[in-house]
C-alpha cells in the first residue's frame, strides 16, 4: 500500500485556477507508486464522495474524467517524483469540496468505484467563491 498526502488547496474566485498535488510513498520497499492507478475524488458537505479523475499506470497511460470536470481539469502523474497532479481551470462555485487523492492496484473497470481504492489521502479543501 501507499501513503498519500495532498497539498495545494485554497480559495479562489470563480473562473480561476488551482493545482493540487499528491505525494505518494510506498509503505514497504516492495510498494512502487508506479504500480498503482491514481485518482482524485471530492466531497462536499452532505454529499457522497464523487469521482473527479483517474490516470492509469504503465506505458500506455489513459486518463478519465467525470462529466462535470471534463475539459476543465487535467490529471497527470510523475512516477519519478511519485506525485499525481490535478490542474483545475475555469473553476466554478460547485467545485467547492474537499479533494482526496487515492490509489488502486487494479486496472480496468470502473474508476469511479471507491471500494477499489486501497489508499487515500487526508484531503485538501478547495473553495471557489462566486
Amino acid at each position: 500500500q501507499v501513503r498519500m498526502v495532498e497539498s495545494g488547496g485554497g480559495m479562489v474566485e470563480a473562473g480561476g485556477s488551482l493545482t493540487l498535488s499528491c505525494a505518494a510513498s510506498g509503505r514497504t520497499n516492495k510498494d512502487y507508486v508506479s504500480d498503482y492507478v491514481l485518482a482524485w475524488f471530492r466531497q462536499s458537505p452532505g454529499r457522497e464522495r464523487e469521482f473527479v479523475a483517474a490516470i492509469t499506470r504503465g506505458i500506455g497511460i489513459n486518463t478519465y474524467y467525470s462529466d462535470s470536470v471534463d475539459g476543465r481539469f487535467a490529471i497527470s502523474r510523475d512516477n519519478y517524483k511519485n506525485t499525481v497532479i490535478l490542474r483545475m481551470d475555469s473553476l466554478k462555485p460547485e467545485d467547492t469540496a474537499v479533494y482526496y487523492c487515492a490509489a488502486s492496484r487494479s486496472e480496468g473497470g470502473t474508476y469511479s468505484y471507491t471500494p477499489r481504492y486501497c489508499c487515500w489521502g487526508q484531503g485538501t479543501q478547495v473553495t471557489v467563491s462566486s
